[in-house]
């Protein structure tokens, strides 16, 4: 074995120097060719140079032999696509549907599966009701500071001073549509009246709550009459896992086209309309998870670095797609594969997915302050910490409702008589800031999993399943 080491270090690192001198040529001829792209040599020779750079990503990708690097590339790709062919690019948002198609026949039998054997099969629940005190204590911490980072950061950039602001046409057509939140509506969505209804639907955490009360009502039943129905829960849990494993091989496929079709509909113009607003956005996002997350992980004692790696890919799905679920069963997966036993991972993320959503509800603090500004109203600290506590109680369950976010976004305007014409505008680049603030949900949930475990003192204690160690080798 020594031997063997000897030959093979040497090997790993010109494998690394190669793959590093690919990347970096790669980059130096894609800056090349998007900073000389208006200059006197003309579109052609700067679109082949920057072509040939994601020919060289390619490359590295197929030495790295593994889907992350894949679906990076793809994420490039499908951007420069968007840029320079934008009437065939809007075309192709069919393959990402299809991919979030296939996502989400995965997530409902997921959830139901892994909650139902962590839940019954543990046996101790006590330990559940535990586990769920010190989730929800968590969860409510840290979308608190999410929402306060929010305010602070608008309030400091003054994105919305000095818009102009259109009147959307139809807009107060649009508003009528739009159902005012109120705490018992969210209440009473929690509860599923179907359980078929919402898996159709999604609805993830009406799907969580059923398991809750089945798993409770099974682990109250004698050994005999559990064990079958655990049996089948855990080979469920398992094909379903087999199953992420086979549809992810189509995720760079998805996520390029997703990000094509993003890019060739707005056009990167966007940004200079609004880039201000985005800018305050995408650096309440950095502060976040600088100040927040990556201090939750260090005393919480979890390897950041490892963390990191795990969550890459998950996170890359969800900032590509801008959709939560598309990225939850990776997600999961990923935990599990880092140290986090299945019970865990199972109980929290999907919970995290209603009670955790941090980048939403940063969005939301600002995104509120951002339609005040732009109409020229000025609210004082009292206000705006006013409007902080509705935030916190309406923005939870918005994983689980399409366009919720602007629902919310509505609903709180409409609370404190602010207009709705610059929310209007807001939509004009939501799909930029919904790359954002959805792959910060997945990372702060995956980070919840991991300080649930380490804070019940169960992080690297059991073993992950074979198929989900082959999944994440891939």
């Amino acid at each position: 074995m020594g031997v063997g080491l000897l030959i093979f270090n040497p090997m790993q690192k010109q494998t690394s120097k190669r793959e590093a001198v690919v990347l970096g040529v790669a980059a130096f001829l894609f800056a090349l060719g998007a900073s000389l792209f208006h200059g006197p040599s003309g579109h052609l020779p700067m679109l082949v140079v920057r072509w040939v750079a994601i020919l060289l990503l390619a490359a590295w990708a197929v030495g790295r032999g593994k889907l992350t690097p894949w679906i990076f590339v793809a994420m490039v790709a499908g951007a420069e696509l968007g840029y320079d062919f934008p009437a065939f690019a809007v075309n192709l948002r069919v393959f990402s549907d299809i991919f979030l198609r296939l996502v989400k026949t995965i997530v409902a039998p997921l959830i139901l599966a892994t909650m139902i054997t962590g839940i019954a099969g543990h046996g101790d629940l006590k330990s559940v009701g535990r586990m769920g005190v010190k989730s929800l204590i968590y969860f409510e911490v840290l979308t608190t500071l999410a929402l306060g980072i929010g305010l602070a950061a608008i309030n400091i950039s003054k994105a919305g001073v000095g818009l102009l602001m259109p009147t959307a046409a139809g807009a107060s057509e649009t508003i009528a549509k739009v159902a005012p939140t109120h705490w018992d509506d969210f209440l009473l969505h929690v509860f599923p009246e179907n359980i078929a209804k919402s898996i159709a639907e999604g609805q993830i955490l009406q799907v969580a709550v059923f398991a809750v009360f089945f798993a409770i009502a099974l682990a109250t039943l004698s050994e005999a009459k559990r064990a079958p129905v655990l049996r089948l829960c855990e080979s469920l849990s398992e094909v379903m896992f087999k199953f992420t494993n086979v549809v992810m091989y189509f995720a760079p496929i998805g996520v390029g086209a997703a990000m094509a079709f993003t890019v060739g509909h707005m056009g990167l113009g966007v940004l200079v309309n609004l880039g201000k607003l985005l800018l305050t956005l995408y650096g309440a996002l950095a502060a976040f998870g600088l100040l927040v997350l990556l201090p939750t992980a260090l005393i919480a004692g979890v390897p950041v670095i490892r963390f990191l790696k795990a969550v890459a890919e998950p996170a890359s799905i969800a900032f590509a797609t801008a959709t939560s679920e598309a990225a939850l069963p990776r997600a999961m997966e990923a935990m599990e594969a880092f140290g986090v036993p299945r019970r865990i991972v199972s109980f929290v993320i999907p919970a995290g997915y209603s009670f955790n959503l941090d980048g939403s509800t940063l969005y939301l603090a600002l995104a509120s302050i951002f339609v005040a500004q732009a109409a020229g109203i000025h609210m004082g600290w009292g206000t705006q910490l006013m409007m902080m506590g509705t935030l916190i109680l309406t923005s939870k369950g918005v994983a689980g409702v399409p366009r919720a976010t602007l629902v919310v976004l509505l609903a709180t305007a409409a609370t404190f008589n602010l207009p709705t014409e610059p929310i209007f505008v807001i939509l004009g680049i939501d799909a930029l800031m919904d790359m954002g603030r959805t792959m910060t949900n997945v990372v702060g949930n995956c980070l919840a999993s991991a300080v649930i475990a380490r804070w019940e003192g169960e992080f690297g204690t059991e073993a992950p399943s074979a198929v989900v160690v082959e999944g994440m080798a891939e």
